[in-house]
Order: structure tokens, then sequence, then C-alpha cells
């Protein structure tokens, strides 16, 4: 039972996150299109960690951090009156390149079905 709270919990600040990163004024922030990867919560939601992602890459996602993290009072207290939970985590911010890095899967599965075309076309 607790683990369906935490759960609900989790993807709840998620939401409540990424609406609150659309109007932060950090030009750090706001002038990088940022994703929230992933949000881990502990057990006793005492503490938050944010895992994000720049489309630019991993160095633009670190100075979207730098701007997080200097705005996370601010973060926890919106997010803290857009939700109805007693206690807020304390949150902490971390870069991945995970956009990144699927589009560069991506790119490259899409380089594999060219190459198969081609050589289906030249069978015939």
């Amino acid at each position: 039972m607790a683990s369906h709270k935490l759960g609900r919990t989790t993807e709840d600040i998620k939401r409540e996150l990424t609406a609150v990163l659309r109007e932060l004024k950090d030009p750090r922030v706001a002038n990088t299109m940022l994703s929230i990867v992933r949000v881990e919560v502990s057990r006793d939601l005492s503490y938050c960690k944010v895992y994000v992602s720049a489309m630019e890459g991993l160095d633009a996602a670190k100075q979207a951090v730098k701007g997080l993290t200097s705005a996370a009072g601010y973060i926890r207290r919106e997010v803290g009156s857009r939700l109805s939970i007693r206690h807020v985590p304390a949150m902490s911010f971390e870069a991945t390149d995970s956009i990144e890095y699927s589009a560069n899967i991506s790119h490259i599965l899409s380089e594999l079905n060219i190459k198969e075309g081609e050589e289906d076309g030249s069978d015939d």
C-alpha cells in the first residue's frame, strides 16, 4: 500500500516540477529545452532526486542544473503550494544525457533502415 502512495506522489511531483520549470526566469533554465527524465523520492518523502536532460546535450543540462539548484527553494515552495502533501521533499538535481543518447540511437536505427531498404532494392 505504501509503495502505491509513493509512486503516486512521485508522479505528482514530476508533473508539478514540469509546470514549475516552464515558469522559471533564470536564463540557464529558460533558454534550454529541458525534460525531467526521472524523479526518485525517498520512502519517508524527505529527499527527492530529479534527473534532468536537455536537447542541447549534457553541457546544457549541467548549466540548467546550476540554475535549478540556485532556485531549489523557490521550486520546493511552488511544488508544496500546488500539491497537498504534508512535507515537501528537499530536491537535488542531476544532469543526464538520456535525450541525446536516445536521439543518437534513433539516428543509428534510421540509418540501418535506410541501408536495409537499399539492400532490398538491389536484390530485385
